[in-house]
């Protein structure tokens, strides 16, 4: 990649995310939200905003409705006796990807899910299944900062 052109693409990128930190200040609501959200290890920047530009409704649900509507809710491929194996479906598409990415940085660095990613890979579980259980974990998470209105804690030698 020419480099001038990889200057410019990282200009404006900057450029984009500083305009979209200062439409979320603008807003106290958004502004609050996206506080709240960045004070779980792994949520960034861009996740918060993702999360909220999505107008979550799904957070203050409960967690299964929550995981069902971004589409981490495993779906059963079952007929008659045959069990299939389960995969997750539907949803916010867009927003679930963002969601990984925040789930891969969490399972690094966040200390309380850090230790939950660990021990299912000891037990010998796919990356892929343990991302999205670290995803459910950070939806469920963040569904309970907003309604508590606390920022998250995380217990300190987890």
């Amino acid at each position: 990649m020419d480099q001038g052109l990889k200057v410019m693409l990282d200009t404006q990128v900057c450029d984009i995310e500083r305009r979209i930190e200062s439409v979320i200040a603008q807003e106290e609501n958004s502004a609050t939200k996206a506080k709240l959200l960045q004070s779980i290890p792994g949520i960034g920047p861009v996740s918060a905003a993702m999360l909220i530009a999505e107008k979550m409704p799904e957070l203050g649900m409960t967690a299964g409705e929550a995981a069902a509507m971004t589409g981490l809710a495993p779906v059963s491929h079952d007929s008659g006796t045959m069990r299939g194996t389960r995969a997750i479906a539907g949803g916010r598409r867009a927003l679930r990807h963002v969601l990984f990415q925040a789930a891969l940085a969490a399972a690094c660095h966040n200390p309380v899910l850090k230790p939950i990613a660990r021990r299912l890979k000891e037990r010998g579980k796919p990356h892929k299944l343990i991302i999205v259980a670290i995803t459910r974990k950070l939806i469920t998470i963040a569904n309970a900062i907003f309604k508590t209105g606390r920022p998250s804690q995380p217990q300190i030698g987890s």
